[in-house]
């Protein structure tokens, strides 16, 4: 009887046993010691063998932003992790291997995931319905969208490589790609399928890599967003062409940078930040930006910064310079150079009419 504390809030399926915590997977008695002696987590109890891990074999400590995404998550607690690296663009990799009879279930994901089965996988089962859906095995590729809940029915060995997108990522890539709202495509779910481009991708250009060397991580993030690419272009579907964004940004996204901007006056916004608040890229957002608003991202920012100014010179409590500093320019200098240029009046003078 094996018995350990797992601080993970998911659940799992374990054979016929249904626990509300995830196991960890234990390798030596000091581990399980270790395990019981964590606080505030529910305890599981399971016969079990431990395995013993090849000391020659370094253990991979995680350490990244891949441990917020679910399908990760269902694997860490009876699967061996093997690799795992995020690359650019918010894309995450994971290298597993996987020996055990169990169920799993990937509950309403926030992104979606490129599984490719690099060796084994024939004893694993999709289960939709009363029907199981089978064919996994080496180089079988499966699709998994965002927000889909999937159940699998998992026997024997099998070796993994995923890719996780994040769903802010893919909708960037859909408007640099179709130049529609992200809502006009579908991901459609695909179970075991074969696909060389993928394939071949993950086995000679992503898994020989040094995920951890700057130069080879580069190299992945130009392979996974060329399998995104591929995965936009070659499975997803267009839902109605009235998405189509017509050069500018919808009013949510809209709506949001504005909010954005609003909040944080005070602080020296870029482009980047800004693009990255709308899901797009720099470029992209600099041009719908000014299709929807009718000026450039940062003349819009200078004229909310002034917009700003103007509202606390009515106070007077306070200094021009506090002034300056709460609507993001870098000294009283700064704001009268920019305040004239742009009321032909300075701070002082505007503070004496404006009374």
């Amino acid at each position: 009887m094996i018995c350990g504390a797992y601080p993970r809030p998911a659940y799992s399926l374990f054979g016929d046993v249904r626990l509300s915590r995830t196991c960890g997977v234990f390798h030596n008695l000091a581990q399980i010691n270790a395990a019981i002696r964590t606080t505030g987590f529910a305890i599981w109890c399971r016969n079990a063998m431990i395995r013993p891990r090849k000391q020659d074999v370094p253990m991979f400590v995680p350490n990244g932003r891949y441990q917020n995404f679910e399908v990760y998550n269902q694997l860490i607690g009876d699967a061996e992790l093997l690799n795992a690296g995020d690359f650019g663009d918010s894309i995450s990799a994971a290298h597993w291997r996987r020996n055990a009879d169990v169920m799993t279930r990937y509950t309403d994901p926030d992104h979606h995931t490129i599984s490719l089965y690099v060796n084994g996988g024939t004893g694993i089962k999709r289960q939709i319905g009363p029907d199981p859906l089978t064919g996994g095995g080496p180089g079988r590729c499966c699709l998994m969208p965002a927000h889909l809940t999937s159940d699998w029915v998992v026997n024997g060995e099998v070796e993994l490589f995923h890719l996780y997108i994040p769903h802010s990522a893919w909708e960037r890539a859909v408007v640099e790609a179709f130049d529609i709202e992200p809502n006009a495509v579908e991901v459609p779910e695909k179970t075991f399928f074969l696909d060389p481009l993928i394939e071949q991708t993950i086995r000679h250009a992503m898994l020989p890599l040094d995920w951890s060397a700057p130069a080879d991580r580069m190299a992945m993030s130009s392979a996974g967003q060329m399998l995104m690419g591929h995965m936009l272009r070659s499975y997803s579907s267009k839902r109605d062409l009235e998405f189509r964004m017509r050069g500018g940004l919808s009013p949510q996204i809209r709506r949001r940078v504005f909010d954005f901007i609003e909040a944080n006056l005070d602080q020296p916004l870029s482009l980047e930040q800004i693009s990255a608040e709308a899901g797009l890229s720099p470029y992209h957002f600099a041009r719908m930006f000014r299709q929807s608003v009718g000026e450039a991202p940062h003349k819009y920012v200078l004229r909310r910064r002034i917009e700003a100014a103007k509202r606390m010179l009515r106070d007077p409590a306070l200094s021009v310079a506090d002034i300056a500093l709460a609507t993001g320019f870098s000294s009283q200098a700064h704001l009268t150079t920019r305040f004239s240029s742009f009321t032909g009046l300075t701070p002082a003078k505007f503070r004496s009419v404006a009374r």
